[in-house]
């Protein structure tokens, strides 16, 4: 998070002087209260400075790398999640492969004939088996995708920070977002999350503070 200088400099007088009044600070600062206004707002708003009734503001002791890891703890895998990218489990490796270059995704989601998650195929299993021949278009996109149990999902509900963990342990370039599919042990894909999403994330969040 970057402050302007004037946010600098009432950090650095609440750290010495606080507790402190708005219109101390203005006091030293030579300016009104009401141009301070927006300045404190934002600073309490982020966490930076506490302000108590009849008493003024406060330094929360909060470092600005701490208060910027729990903002982006409360962001949701659902508020930043993209369309899942799928293809049917009985189609053809060919028909994969074509369909990764088309979407412009390194990897696909496999389904079942209802809509439910039964694999995942990623650009380096499609590199694998077409690098050790065969027939590309007889052989099922099933004989090489990884199943279930052995995926690794993130749902809705999961932190962004939760599911960029299991993308860097698992050493994988996407997550799909799932879904229990009613009573069954099922799962519906409801949409997918990369490296690349959180990559987007990071930059918007910057260019937010500018």
């Amino acid at each position: 998070m970057q402050l302007s200088p004037r946010q600098e400099r009432i950090v650095e007088i609440v750290k010495r002087s606080g507790p402190i009044t708005s219109q101390q600070i203005a006091r030293i600062l030579s300016v009104t209260r009401a141009a301070l206004r927006p300045d404190l707002s934002m600073l309490t708003r982020a966490g930076i400075l506490e302000a108590r009734p009849r008493v003024g503001y406060f330094y929360s002791g909060k470092p600005t790398a701490a208060l910027v890891a729990e903002e982006i703890k409360k962001i949701r895998v659902g508020d930043i999640k993209s369309l899942p990218k799928v293809i049917r489990s009985d189609a053809s490796v060919y028909n994969a492969i074509v369909t990764m270059f088309l979407e412009d995704v390194g990897t696909l989601m496999v389904v079942s004939a209802e809509g439910y998650l039964e694999g995942v195929v990623s650009r380096k299993d499609l590199l694998k088996v077409a690098a050790g021949g065969g027939n590309l278009q007889q052989m099922p996109v099933s004989m090489i995708m990884t199943r279930m149990p052995n995926i690794i999902c993130t749902t809705v509900e999961e932190s962004v920070h939760a599911a960029a963990k299991k993308i860097i342990e698992h050493e994988v370039d996407a997550l799909p977002v799932v879904r229990p599919a009613g009573d069954s042990r099922r799962l519906e894909v409801v949409g997918r999350i990369t490296k690349t999403t959180i990559t987007k994330l990071f930059v918007e969040l910057g260019e937010a503070n500018k």
